[in-house]
């Protein structure tokens, strides 16, 4: 079978950045969930420093359970998500992301940063047009909410260099199908010289 036909699409005029649960959890290998993924912390850093420099909208996620009810059958497929507590030192954000008072963090129970959130109503006050989306893991909540994103009617970039998984083959296979249906793929430094 082959590859369909894709137009490029790029940034609009009002972009924001999503950082998807670029948190303890997913960063240290301590955790069931973590992984060793020093690149991918230090492209974040970059590409959060561009859009701080240039007053653009930033926003944080984290999974965060309050009770058992919350995303119970997710949390039956994948039990390690148990540990996602309130209040557990998992949940809080990486500290080399160094989140800003005025950089909303949007609490979420399920992959999608969409899914049952405020993100959309969010971002439509500030007039965003187009997503550039980074963080963990690209084969489940980055590419959840690049989907909802797209489906959501915004321009979607993701910074290759600047997400991860703990898998790599279902890192490049995700980028690869990413790029194809649903978003544009760029480093850092091509997603900075745009901006």
């Amino acid at each position: 079978m082959r590859n369909l036909e894709q137009n490029p699409i790029g940034l609009g005029p009002k972009p924001a950045l999503i950082v998807v649960d670029m948190i303890n959890g997913f960063t240290d290998p301590d955790c069931l969930l973590g992984t060793y993924l020093p690149d991918v912390v230090s492209a974040n850093v970059k590409l959060l420093g561009v859009f701080r420099e240039l007053g653009l909208p930033i926003f944080f996620t984290t999974v965060v359970y309050h009770s058992d009810q919350q995303a119970s059958v997710f949390r039956r497929k994948v039990p390690a998500l148990n540990v996602l507590q309130a209040g557990s030192r998992w949940v809080a954000l990486d500290p080399a992301m160094g989140r800003r008072d005025n950089e909303p963090l949007i609490e979420k129970q399920w992959a999608s940063a969409f899914y049952k959130t405020d993100l959309d109503d969010r971002l439509k006050e500030l007039a965003v047009d187009s997503l550039v989306m980074t963080g963990l893991t690209t084969s489940g909540c980055v590419r959840a909410s690049a989907v909802d994103g797209l489906q959501n009617n915004y321009q979607v970039v993701i910074a290759r260099d600047a997400v991860g998984d703990r898998n790599p083959a279902a890192q490049e296979a995700n980028l690869f199908d990413l790029n194809a249906k649903y978003a544009d793929i760029m480093s850092v430094a091509e997603i900075a010289a745009i901006l």
